[in-house]
């Protein structure tokens, strides 16, 4: 005799609807990216996409490249505004949690309608877009997002070691470094994170505040991937790249906070 099936409506249910709408949005397009990567025009097999792409031939190597720079001065640019900041904020955070409020805000309009509204501040100022805008955009839409996780781990920071380098003599300088800035590597590498991915795939703030002057890697993807160009092929390789380099992030910012739990149990 089969057994029949029989649905039991348990937690492991709540987890179903997430599970196919991974399968179906995240899965799916992923396996179809890295087909798309191995076919010609034609339909048959072939590396030329991946031959394109790494010979340069294209400039693709050159836009990462440029990209990479620009994601890591962005990157250091919140991390040098963003650390103090959030500092700030987790040391008035029990008195004043309307401040972290402030700084969560602009996340919630459309970072499109910022970026325009960005674009047209400068217009109004008389500002000639370029380089300097797109960094001060990319900054000015990615700062939150390297705020909120610092800010996250040092209001958690146990504040009795900070009492206790205090009373072996540590000055504040001394405190900082020795002990709180230890103590928040791991919002430091989420942080980092959540702002250089972001950083060097983005499309529409170069192509905005640059008036399609700045070209990187996002804008070669979509470029690649329009109706005018219909090079899916290489744009699907351009992906794989990005989804690399998300990987690697990632790893490293995750062996950054493992180690960091293992000296606090150590």
């Amino acid at each position: 005799m089969t057994k029949k099936f029989k649905f039991k409506f348990n937690r492991r249910a709540f987890a179903y609807p997430y599970m196919i709408f991974m399968l179906l949005f995240i899965v799916t397009p992923l396996v179809i990216v890295l087909i798309n990567a191995f076919l010609a025009d034609d339909g048959s097999f072939t590396l030329k996409n991946f031959g394109e792409f790494f010979s340069n031939s294209g400039g693709g190597m050159t836009v990462l490249g440029n990209s990479l720079v620009i994601g890591l001065v962005t990157t250091l640019i919140c991390l040098v505004i963003g650390y103090p900041v959030a500092y700030f904020l987790a040391k008035y955070h029990a008195s004043n949690k309307i401040l972290v409020l402030l700084f969560i805000l602009p996340m919630w309009v459309n970072f499109l309608i910022r970026t325009l509204s960005t674009k047209a501040i400068f217009m109004a100022l008389d500002v000639n877009l370029g380089m300097g805008t797109v960094l001060f955009g990319m900054v000015y839409n990615y700062l939150p997002y390297m705020i909120l996780p610092l800010h996250t781990t040092l209001v958690s920071i146990d504040h009795s070691y900070i009492e206790a380098a205090e009373d072996l003599g540590a000055d504040k300088f001394t405190v900082m470094t020795k002990t709180i800035f230890p103590l928040s590597l791991s919002g430091v590498a989420s942080g980092i994170t959540m702002t250089f991915i972001p950083a060097i795939s983005t499309f529409a703030i170069s192509e905005i505040l640059s008036s399609s002057k700045i070209y990187l890697f996002g804008d070669a993807i979509n470029m690649h991937f329009s109706k005018t160009t219909n090079s899916f092929g290489v744009g699907s390789v351009m992906s794989l790249v990005m989804l690399v380099l998300v990987v690697i992030t990632n790893g490293i910012a995750n062996l950054t906070s493992k180690d960091e739990e293992v000296k606090s149990v150590l």
